[in-house]
């Protein structure tokens, strides 16, 4: 099982058994892994951690934590200026030493995630503050077939 994401086609393949392909929004500053640029790291990663199994599609998160919310247009009105991260994540963290890995290009330290995000948000054009937003239903879909360890590389 792998995961490969592409920056400039802005999908997410899941490799295994099968291929599926679902489509992403990646950062809308680029490409880049300095800490603070708001950019989606390059190169290979790998998930180390996993956050909400069994929460509902729409379960709202911040921190890694379920805050009880399932997201909606009037909880998106109460929080106009909120970053949503939704139903399910995957934690990313780098395994190239200064390309995405200590220092100030750490990507688990940039709590760079692949998570779910409104159905009303575009997929298919970068959007996001740096990590790989996908569809709530998407997301449950890989999420339920990635463990722990399984290798992420993410491409231009």
């Amino acid at each position: 099982m792998e995961i490969i994401i592409n920056l400039s086609e802005q999908w997410l393949e899941l490799r295994g058994e099968r291929t599926e392909r679902f489509p992403i929004s990646s950062a809308r500053n680029g490409a880049g892994s300095a800490s603070g640029s708001e950019a989606t790291p390059l190169g290979q990663h790998v998930v180390r951690a996993r956050f909400g199994a069994g929460l509902p599609e729409g379960a709202v998160l911040v921190g890694r934590k379920p805050t009880g919310e399932t997201y909606s247009a009037a909880l998106a009105g109460q929080h106009p200026d909120r970053d949503w991260v939704l139903t399910r994540i995957l934690w990313l963290g780098g395994l190239e030493p200064g390309r995405n890995q200590g220092g100030d290009v750490d990507s688990f330290r940039r709590f760079i995630y692949i998570h779910g995000t409104p159905d009303t948000e575009p997929m298919g054009s970068p959007a996001s503050h740096g990590c790989i937003r996908m569809r709530n239903a998407d997301v449950i879909r890989v999420f339920d077939q990635v463990p722990v360890g399984t290798s992420v590389t993410i491409t231009e």
